[in-house]
């Protein structure tokens, strides 16, 4: 190959995209690029780099030898060219550098208003970017370098996309799922019960939540659901939320986010803490290991200083 271009930092974001899906027509959308567009790019930067990264065949899309070697260290170089941008604009005493936090939706809305405003220290600080989105968006962004913090829950036996050497976590919270039903107006007693081995209609996060990663993660959640219809799948919390309240079925809910359903006597936990389905999840903040701007830096200790 030729080396016919100079290195776009776009194409290297392009190639994590890639990398990651294994598909170009979701790379793509994931860049907001058309497939075509996409395709151009991966080969300029093939061609710049002097070797294939992907072999394209009939079975799909694999990294090449040299495309493994190439996207273990991509990421932290993107990440490295921001702070560097960051630390840059600093120095140059120019408008101080946004903080980016990507956060998933359910603590986009609650938990993360709270942490700002609650905290003197963080409040004092400065201002702040907000990005939500599904938690696989979400560790995109950080991974990519567009956000330097990533807000999430969090259980053991969850997978998280992020290579964990590479990155560093506190916890600022603690929370409970639930399975919640549509209060019986006349009994106040839940429609449908998730323990007892009785079919309920199972309102499901999608693959792309946080929460339902979880969730698939968890033998007890698992049992009670085993041959039950998904009655329908969202991204969202505050969607199956409204489900429930709707009467469509049962949804594990963050305790936090149904509390005032609950004190309103609309729904109703469905299954009693022995039955073990109840699951405690923590609240985590994560942030790469590699060092940031002296903004970030700052920040990430008062974090530190509060975690429980």
């Amino acid at each position: 190959m030729q080396n016919r271009h100079h290195l776009e930092l776009t194409w290297l974001e392009d190639c994590v995209a890639l990398a990651q899906s294994l598909n170009f027509s979701r790379a793509a959308a994931s860049r907001y690029v058309t497939q075509p567009a996409f395709s151009r790019r991966i080969v300029s930067l093939e061609e710049w780099l002097g070797t294939p990264l992907f072999e394209r065949n009939r079975r799909g899309v694999s990294l090449t030898r040299a495309g493994e070697v190439f996207v273990t260290q991509i990421p932290e170089l993107i990440r490295a060219l921001y702070t560097l941008r960051s630390e840059s604009i600093e120095a140059a005493g120019e408008t101080r550098p946004d903080v980016i936090f990507s956060a998933t939706h359910s603590l986009s809305f609650s938990f993360f208003p709270a942490l700002m405003r609650n905290n003197e220290k963080i409040a004092r600080f400065g201002s702040f970017r907000l990005l939500s989105d599904t938690l696989s968006a979400c560790e995109r962004m950080i991974d990519k370098g567009d956000a330097q913090f990533l807000l999430c829950y969090y259980h053991p036996h969850m997978r998280i996309n992020l290579e964990q050497s590479k990155y560093f976590s506190v916890r600022l919270g603690r929370e409970t799922l639930l399975p919640y039903s549509r209060c019986d107006p006349a009994t106040r007693e839940p429609m449908w019960y998730a323990s007892g081995g009785k079919k309920f209609p199972f309102l499901s996060y999608s693959a792309e939540s946080g929460l339902g990663r979880i969730l698939s993660n968890t033998s007890q959640v698992n049992r009670a659901r085993r041959g039950m219809e998904i009655a329908f799948t969202a991204d969202l919390a505050a969607t199956l939320l409204a489900m429930v309240r709707a009467g469509d079925g049962i949804a594990w809910l963050p305790e936090t986010l149904a509390a005032p359903d609950v004190d309103a006597g609309s729904i109703a936990v469905a299954a009693k803490k022995e039955s073990a389905l109840w699951v405690p999840i923590d609240i985590r903040l994560f942030r790469p290991a590699a060092k940031m701007s002296r903004a970030v830096e700052e920040l990430w200790e008062i974090f530190v200083e509060d975690q429980i």
